[in-house]
Order: C-alpha cells, then structure tokens, then sequence
C-alpha cells in the first residue's frame, strides 16, 4: 500500500535562485542537497539534487543538471503548478509578502471548498499556497466518479 508522498521533483535552472525562493520566501527549509555524478545507469551526470521539507515531512525536490537542455516553457497554471496547504492566516500573509517582494502574486480565489493565492517561482512553475474553507465538505469517491463519467459523456456529445 502507498503510504504518501515522500517527494516531488522538479527541474531547476539554478539551485541557489531556487533556494532562495523556497526557503527565504515560503519559509521551507532546505533539509537536503547532493550532487549526483554517475546515474543508475551508469551515465556520467553532473547534476544537484535538492530538497525542501514540507510540514507533514514530504519533500519538494529539484535538479539543477546544467550541461543537460531542459525547456523551460511558459505554461498555463492548469498545465502544471504545485499546491500547498496553509492556515488562513499563513495565506493572508505570504500574500501581503508576495505583493510587497514585488512577485506575482494573485488571488484570493475562492474555489467553493477551498480559497487560493498564487506565485510564480524562478522556474515558471506556479505555486498555489491554499486554505480550506472551513464547514466546506470533499466530494465523496462515488460523487467524484460520477462527475468523471459525466464529464467523459459531455466530450463525447
């Protein structure tokens, strides 16, 4: 059985520009950070692999390989972005954070059972720092599998 998640990882352009985003910015400590230079396979490598500790002790991760072409494409937020959990309070001061560091900071959008704010980190990569609503209830597994077949029939209408 899958017990959670232990991390994600990322491409990075720049470790430390990343660092200081993670961990000065969104305030998650840099638990970890090694470099690899032979892979699994038996590939010289020139990499670092860095690590981020979330609250409940998953990681954010990343890898800054830069001899190793990666396109780093603007994208759209449903595309890819990274959603944290945070208290309310949390929120509405990274918030106040982002606009006074100068970054691109949206929100609040309030998504019925949960409110959002959003950043870009050096990476592109949208990040979403999010709250529960509180009294709002999570669909059920027979509720989300019946929005999904009625999702599947309207694209096939």
């Amino acid at each position: 059985m899958i017990k959670g998640l232990h991390h994600n990882a990322y491409r990075c352009r720049d470790s430390e520009e990343t660092r200081a985003f993670y961990e000065d910015f969104l305030e998650l400590p840099l638990a970890d950070a090694f470099p690899i230079r032979e892979t699994k396979t038996g590939h010289m490598t020139h990499a670092l692999h860095s690590f981020f500790r979330l609250g409940d002790g998953s990681f954010l991760a990343f890898f800054e390989v830069p001899d190793t072409p990666f396109d780093f494409k603007e994208q759209h937020d449903y595309d890819l972005h990274i959603a944290l959990e945070v208290d309310e309070k949390t929120m509405d001061r990274m918030f106040a954070k982002g606009k006074d560091a100068g970054l691109e900071t949206r929100g609040v959008a309030d998504h019925g059972f949960i409110r959002s704010i959003y950043f870009r980190d050096p990476n592109g990569y949208v990040i979403e720092l999010t709250t529960p609503v509180e009294g709002s209830t999570q669909r059920t597994e027979k509720e989300a599998h019946e929005a999904l077949a009625r999702w599947q029939d309207s694209k096939n209408s």
